[in-house]
């Protein structure tokens, strides 16, 4: 299990550093660091603040549609900007809405911030992200330190205070709810694939989002646990790619019969 954190960890640092802003301490790779639980279910019955300090759960944010899980501090001074900054570049390609197709749920793992803080950190994204429903559908939390334990410890993500710096250590990534709050994908890193993240979100939402082009294109790549990204599944392909070809031929051929008929019955009634 250990070896198995330390690569995850590994992908989600991706030459980034800590939270302080130092290199990372190896010696501490067996504390912190991000566990798969695919298909566990996240505690709907968490309760947080909201931005607005409203009591709310996990729950009143799920049920619909899938949503998007992001842990960090809003007081961090490195990683967790370049992870919300990374996710907003991905989000502003996509043409799915934060708020219609899709929600985010960001939570703060240090139990002493507070709502206003929460609120200039929505703010600042949504401005940043620059579509209304944002409003509505991005959610920035606090809450209890039991609270926080137990949403993380639900989701594999193990970080870890430290005392001197009066910082948090953890890996970076975020993590894909399917609409009932089960854990459907990891994306690791601080810069987020716009085709995985679209990808993840048809497959989370059950086709429920998305297009045709979606549904062929899951059926050519294929989600990896081990790096978090949609890889090409060959065989897959090669079958699409000869199915396409048959269909081409298919209607070329019908073309031309339809053609050879049309010039034929032309030549007839000339000859008539």
């Amino acid at each position: 299990m250990i070896l198995l954190r330390r690569a995850f960890l590994a992908a989600s640092l991706t030459g980034a550093t800590v939270c302080s802003g130092q290199p990372l301490d190896l010696d501490i790779l067996d504390q912190i660091g991000i566990d798969q639980d695919l298909d566990d279910q996240v505690p709907l019955e968490l309760s947080f603040l909201d931005e607005e300090g409203n009591e709310v759960t996990l729950g009143d944010y799920l049920g619909e549609r899938p949503a998007l899980l992001t842990l960090v501090y809003y007081e961090c001074p490195v990683l967790c900007t370049q992870v919300l900054n990374g996710l907003t570049q991905s989000l502003r390609i996509l043409s799915f809405d934060v708020g219609k197709e899709f929600d985010i749920i960001t939570v703060s793992i240090d139990p002493g911030e507070t709502p206003a803080l929460a609120a200039a950190k929505k703010s600042e994204y949504v401005k940043r992200y620059g579509r209304a429903s944002a409003q509505y559908g991005w959610h920035f939390l606090t809450g209890r330190q039991e609270q926080i334990d137990r949403l993380t410890e639900a989701v594999g993500f193990h970080y870890k205070y430290d005392r001197d710096t009066d910082q948090y250590i953890h890996a970076s990534g975020i993590m894909l709810l399917t609409p009932e709050g089960k854990l459907a994908r990891y994306f690791y890193g601080i810069e987020y694939a716009p085709k995985d993240v679209r990808l993840g979100l048809v497959e989370a939402s059950q086709g429920k989002i998305g297009n045709a082009v979606d549904q062929l294109l899951l059926l050519c790549y294929q989600y990896d646990p081990a790096t978090g990204k949609y890889g090409l599944v060959i065989m897959n392909s090669v079958r699409i790619a000869g199915l396409l070809t048959v269909v081409l031929m298919a209607t070329f051929v019908t073309v031309m019969l339809r053609r050879d008929r049309r010039v034929n019955a032309g030549r007839a009634d000339v000859s008539a």
